[in-house]
């Protein structure tokens, strides 16, 4: 392959990496002369199912094919034994790893009065836990080089909001808050940590209900924002490109990237004396619900069909 590539000489992990938005980000960091570990259980989109080699090693011969270089994994993110071998497939393959991005994840999605504890549990696990295994896996790697790249994804069901998905967003919510404090922490060692929350149709996507006109429509207009547009940030945020960009969370929606915010006070109300529970009532909600934020989903704050 030929050089100039924004990953050239380094080392990426990428979870997930066997289908959909995994795959394509894995694609392009081959083009832009990364050395690969795509890493895929190959398991179903709700996590059931008994592993595959075939996804992972699918896409290693692509990546090698187009003249690049990638090894296949197939260890559990899941597990923190499992992280420990994906990072160590990197450290035997190429001696080191320079960017990890923390993509893989399932879908199990139900209302939530009748979310199972087996469902919760899951997806927590996959999601929050395993994105939390393999950075931690990663972090003593890359203190010693001092420098690295985590790149999470979140969802907009966790930072603005869905039906039928509380296993989700919460784990996505809470992978927020991983990558700041990772940014935070390891700030001093030239790490970054950054989140995207993708719009993209793919496997795990196809699993929304689409029971009314406004949800069929909704799913329609995700179809048209294709995997491989994610790609280009995510390989961004890796390489060296990014170097000053770091605890912030992006959005991408087919040709249109957004900086989302994060929370902070926007009203406040005090009182001398202090509070009680009838002067809050009294004085300070209606003070305050000027402010307050409607029960929004995803679908009510990005109504516009993509760019």
């Amino acid at each position: 392959m030929a050089g100039g590539g924004c990953l050239d000489g380094k080392v990426i992990i990428i979870t997930g990496a066997g289908r959909g938005i995994g795959r394509d980000i894995a694609l392009l960091a081959g083009r832009e002369g990364g050395k690969v570990v795509v890493n895929d259980l190959g398991a179903g989109a709700d996590g059931e199912g008994n592993a595959d080699t075939g996804p992972a090693q699918g896409v290693v011969d692509e990546i090698r094919k187009g003249g690049g270089t990638a090894v296949a994994s197939t260890d559990s993110v899941a597990e923190p034994a499992g992280a420990e071998r994906i990072i160590g497939t990197a450290l035997d393959a190429y001696g080191r790893v320079d960017a990890v991005v923390n993509n893989a994840g399932i879908l199990r999605d139900r209302i939530f009065h009748r979310m199972s504890t087996v469902d919760w549990d899951l997806v927590i696990k996959v999601h929050l836990m395993g994105s939390f295994y393999v950075a931690r896996a990663a972090a003593a790697h890359f203190r010693e080089q001092q420098g690295g790249s985590y790149v999470h994804f979140t969802s907009t069901s966790g930072l603005i909001g869905n039906f039928g998905q509380a296993n989700y967003a919460a784990a996505k919510l809470g992978i927020v808050g991983l990558s700041k404090s990772i940014a935070l922490d390891m700030a001093r060692y030239h790490v970054r940590s950054n989140c995207i929350s993708p719009f993209a149709w793919s496997r795990l996507i196809g699993t929304i209900p689409t029971e009314t006109p406004e949800e069929k429509a909704r799913v329609e207009r995700i179809k048209t924002a294709t995997a491989e547009k994610i790609a280009p940030l995510a390989i961004y945020l890796a390489s060296d490109l990014s170097r000053d960009v770091t605890g912030q969370i992006f959005a991408v929606r087919r040709n249109e990237i957004f900086l989302m915010s994060q929370p902070r006070p926007v009203r406040s109300v005090h009182r001398g004396e202090g509070w009680t529970p009838q002067t809050i009532a009294e004085h300070a909600m209606p003070a305050l619900e000027k402010s307050f934020f409607p029960l929004d989903r995803s679908g009510d704050i990005f109504t516009w069909d993509p760019v």
